[in-house]
C-alpha cells in the first residue's frame, strides 16, 4: 500500500497564548496553591504574638590613642570608618555589654518567669534571647546608630533599648580610663627614668668642667676662651675688610697713574691735580700758563735772542722742571701709602687668622662639655613636657568623656505594634501563592509529556491532524444528525475524503496507543456521519477480547466476526442493521481459546474484499496497538489506518511508539485525530469545533431549520466532487 508522505510542519516557537493556554488549563492547581497559601498566610498573621519596637540613637566616636595630645580636641575618627561601625555592632551584641543590661534589668529572672515558668535562665540564654529581639543600623553617612528592640511589652522595649545604650556608653568610658591609667603609670615610670638620665649626665658634665678648668659662666656659650675677644677678632675682621678695599682703590689709582705717565706725561701733569688733590702743583701749572702766555706776548714784540725773551723762556724752564719734580714726589708718596696699606692688611690679616686658630683650638678643646651640657638641656626640656603631660592626663581622668558616645534620641514605649505586619503579610502571602501557584502549573506542564496541540503532533509525528474532536462528545446515535457535535465528525470525513489518494481506499482502521483514548467512539460516530451523507457504510467490531459496540447498538454479540473467520457463518449471516439508514453493524462474536490470531489468516482478508465489493466505507475498531498483536495485523490488511490520541493522556513516547508499529507493519497512516479537546480552556482549538457551534447554534429556530435542509444537499455536493478529484 502507498504510503501518504507529509510536508514536515514549520518548527514552532512559543508565543505569549501558549504560556496564558497553560495557566488556563491549570488554573486549579494555581487557585487551589494560591488558596491555600493565603489561607496559611494569613491565619499564621493572626496567630502570631505582636510585638512593640523601640528605638534609641546614639552617636559614636572612633577611639584615639592611649594618651592623646594634651586637653586639645582629638581628630580621630573624624572620617566615616564601616569597620569602626561593624565593630561596634559586634561589641554592642557581646558579653561585655549585654551581660550588664542583663544584671542591671534583672532579666534572667524576669523573663525566666514570663517565658519559661518561673525558672530562673543563665545569663548566656539570655543573651541568646536579647539578641534575636534588638537590631542595629547605622544611619547612613553618619556616625549615628541605631538600637532597636521588640517585645511584647511596649515599655520593656524601651527599657532595654536605653539600657543598652547606657550600657555601651557606661563600657566605653570605663575602657578608656582603664587605658589612660595605664598610660598614664606608664608616663610616670618614664618620667623617673628620664630624671635618672639627667643626673648621670649633669655628674658627668661637672667632670667634664672641672677637667677642662672651666670655672663659673665663663664658658656661657660654644666658641667662648679666656685669651681671646671675640668682639675684638670681629672689629679685627672689619678692619681687614675696610683695609682690603681702601688697599684695593689705591692700587688701582696708582697703577692707572702710572700707565698715564709711561705714556703721556703732559696729560699727567693735567690729570694730577684732581687725582692727587695738590694745591701746590696747582699753583704751578698756573703759573706755567702764564708764563707760556707771557712768552708769546714777548716773542711778537721782541726777537727770539731777545734778553726779555731769553728770560721768559729760562722761567718756563725752571716751572717745568718744578712741575716734574712735583708730579713725581706725589707718585712716590702714592706708592709709598700703597705699600703702607699693604703691610697694615698683612697685619690685620694675620691677627684674624690667628684668632680664629686659636678660637677653633679653644672650641674643639671645650666642645665635650659644652655637647654634653646641651644634651642636659634637652632632657630636662622633654622631662618639662612630659611633667606637663601627666598632669594634663590626671585632669583628663577626672573629667566624664561623654564625647565618645552620646545618646541623641532616647528610646519611647511604641503607641503601635510592629510585628506582624497584617497587611504586608497578607499581600505577601497572596503573592506568594500566585507564584507557587503559577510555577507548580508551568513544573506539571514541564513534565507532562503528553500531546498537547496540533504544532506538538505535527512537529512530534510528521503526521496531518485529520479531526479535533471537543470533550464529553455522546454517540451521535443518539443525539441524532443535528447534534451540536456532528460538525466536528463531518470535519473529520472531510479531511479523511481529501487525504486518500485513490477512491478504492475505503477500508479503514481506527487504532490507538493506549485504551481509554476514544477510538471505538470515534470510529462509530464518523461512521455515523459517513452514513448521514449516503454512502454504504460497514462498521465492524474487531476489538475480539473487549468489544463494547454490540451494547450501544443493543444488539447480541453471539453471532459476529469470529463467526465468519471460523467458517461457521456467511458475511451477510452475520451483518447486523442498525436505527441509522446506510449504516450496517458487524459484532465481534465469542472468540474460543483456542483461534487466537485469527484476524491474520487468509479468512480474514477474503472477507475485507468482499466487504470492499458491497459497501462503499468499511470502519474497524481495534483493541490498543500497544497492548495486543491484533491492531497491528488489522493496520496491514485495511487501506487506512487513523490514530485516535487523546489530549494530555498518555506520553509521547507511547504515542510516538504506536506510529512506529503501524509504520513497520506497513500500514497506511492517513493522519491523526486528537480527541478529548476541553475547548473552553484551550482556545487554540476554538475554531476547529467551536466556531461551528457558536455558527449554527446561535441562531433562531427557523434559520437553524432553514440551514438543517440545506446541509444533506451541500454534504452530497462536497462528496461529489471528492469522487470527481478522484
Amino acid at each position: 500500500m502507498d504510503q501518504i508522505n507529509n510536508p514536515a510542519p514549520p518548527e514552532a516557537r512559543l508565543h505569549f497564548l501558549d504560556y496564558w493556554r497553560v495557566i488556563r488549563i491549570r488554573k486549579a492547581i494555581i487557585i487551589t496553591v494560591f488558596l491555600i497559601t493565603a489561607i496559611i498566610a494569613t491565619a499564621v498573621t493572626f496567630i502570631l504574638p505582636e510585638s512593640f519596637a523601640s528605638t534609641a540613637r546614639i552617636k559614636v566616636e572612633s577611639d584615639v590613642n592611649d594618651i592623646g595630645g594634651g586637653t586639645a580636641p582629638s581628630v580621630a575618627g573624624s572620617m566615616y570608618d564601616p569597620y569602626f561601625i561593624q565593630t561596634t555592632f559586634e561589641i554592642m551584641q557581646s558579653q561585655l555589654v549585654l551581660s550588664n543590661v542583663i544584671a542591671h534589668l534583672n532579666l534572667n529572672v524576669e523573663w525566666g518567669k514570663k517565658y519559661f515558668n518561673g525558672e530562673t535562665l543563665k545569663t548566656t540564654e539570655t543573651m541568646e534571647i536579647l539578641k534575636g529581639r534588638m537590631s542595629l543600623a547605622p544611619v547612613r553617612n553618619t556616625k549615628l546608630i541605631a538600637i532597636t528592640v521588640y517585645s511584647d511589652d511596649k515599655n520593656e522595649a524601651a527599657v532595654i533599648a536605653n539600657g543598652i545604650a547606657d550600657a555601651y556608653r557606661n563600657y566605653r568610658f570605663e575602657s578608656r580610663r582603664e587605658l589612660t591609667l595605664k598610660g598614664v603609670q606608664a608616663l610616670e615610670q618614664q618620667f623617673q627614668d628620664e630624671e635618672q638620665v639627667i643626673q648621670t649626665n649633669q655628674d658627668y658634665v661637672e667632670q667634664l668642667r672641672q677637667k677642662l678648668g672651666i670655672t663659673g659662666d665663663m664658658a656661657a656659650a660654644p666658641g667662648f676662651t679666656p685669651d681671646f675677644d671675640h668682639e675684638k677678632l670681629a672689629r679685627y675682621h672689619d678692619m681687614q675688610i675696610e683695609g682690603e678695599r681702601t688697599y684695593k682703590e689705591l692700587l688701582v689709582q696708582l697703577q692707572e697713574l702710572q700707565t698715564i705717565a709711561a705714556t703721556n706725561k703732559t696729560l699727567l701733569r693735567d690729570v694730577m691735580p684732581t687725582v692727587a688733590g695738590d694745591a701746590a702743583l696747582s699753583g704751578l701749572l698756573d703759573k706755567l700758563r702764564e708764563s707760556q702766555q707771557t712768552l708769546v706776548a714777548k716773542t711778537n714784540d721782541y726777537a727770539l735772542n731777545n734778553p726779555v725773551v731769553t728770560r721768559m723762556q729760562s722761567v718756563i724752564d725752571e716751572l717745568n722742571h718744578e712741575i716734574d719734580a712735583r708730579v713725581d714726589g706725589i707718585l712716590a708718596a702714592l706708592q709709598s701709602q700703597v705699600n703702607s696699606k699693604k703691610a697694615a692688611l698683612d697685619s690685620l690679616t694675620e691677627a684674624v687668622e690667628t684668632g680664629k686658630r686659636k678660637d677653633l683650638e679653644e672650641s674643639a678643646k671645650m666642645q665635650p662639655y659644652y655637647d654634653q651640657k646641651n644634651r642636659v638641656e634637652s632632657l630636662k626640656e622633654f622631662q618639662k613636657l612630659l611633667h606637663a603631660k601627666i598632669e594634663s592626663e590626671r585632669l583628663e581622668l577626672e573629667i566624664p568623656k561623654t564625647s565618645m558616645v552620646q545618646v541623641t534620641d532616647q528610646a519611647e514605649p511604641g503607641k503601635s505594634p510592629v510585628k506582624p505586619n497584617k497587611t504586608v503579610n497578607i499581600v505577601l502571602g497572596l503573592v506568594f501563592g500566585l507564584i507557587m501557584g503559577v510555577g507548580l502549573a508551568f513544573f506539571i506542564e514541564y513534565l507532562d509529556t503528553s500531546v498537547k496541540t496540533i504544532d506538538d503532533v505535527e512537529r512530534t509525528f510528521n503526521a496531518p491532524v485529520l479531526g479535533v474532536i471537543p470533550q464529553n462528545i455522546g454517540y451521535l446515535l443518539e443525539e441524532g444528525a443535528e447534534s451540536k457535535h456532528a460538525e466536528a465528525y463531518r470535519v473529520l470525513r472531510t479531511n479523511l475524503l481529501f487525504s486518500r489518494k485513490d477512491e478504492k481506499l475505503n477500508t479503514i482502521v481506527v487504532v490507538s496507543a493506549g485504551a481509554g483514548e476514544g477510538k471505538s467512539t470515534t470510529a462509530i460516530n464518523l461512521a455515523t456521519v459517513f452514513a448521514q451523507g449516503g454512502n454504504r457504510v460497514l462498521i465492524v467490531d474487531s476489538d475480539l477480547r473487549r468489544p463494547t459496540l454490540h451494547k450501544l447498538f443493543k444488539v447480541t454479540n453471539n453471532l459476529g466476526l469470529t463467526n465468519y473467520l471460523l467458517k461457521q457463518n456467511t458475511v451477510a449471516e452475520i451483518v447486523q442493521t442498525t436505527p441509522v439508514p446506510n449504516l450496517d453493524f458487524m459484532a465481534s462474536g465469542k472468540l474460543p481459546n483456542s483461534s487466537m490470531g485469527i484476524l491474520g489468516s487468509a479468512q480474514m482478508k477474503e472477507m475485507i474484499s468482499e466487504l470492499k465489493q458491497r459497501y462503499d466505507f468499511i470502519f474497524f475498531d481495534s483493541p490498543p496497538i500497544l497492548g495486543v498483536s491484533d491492531a497491528s495485523i488489522l493496520a496491514s490488511e485495511v487501506d487506512l489506518v487513523m490514530q485516535v490520541i487523546q489530549y494530555r493522556r498518555y506520553p509521547q513516547p507511547m504515542t510516538i511508539r504506536a506510529k512506529q508499529m503501524i509504520e513497520k507493519v506497513g500500514g497506511n497512516l492517513a493522519g491523526i485525530v486528537l480527541n478529548n479537546i476541553n475547548m473552553s480552556q484551550d482556545e487554540g482549538y476554538y475554531y476547529y469545533s467551536g466556531y461551528y457551534h457558536d455558527y449554527y447554534y446561535s441562531r433562531n429556530p427557523a434559520e437553524q431549520e432553514a440551514e438543517a435542509g440545506k446541509t444533506p444537499t451541500a454534504v452530497g455536493e462536497a462528496e461529489t466532487a471528492v469522487k470527481q478529484k478522484y
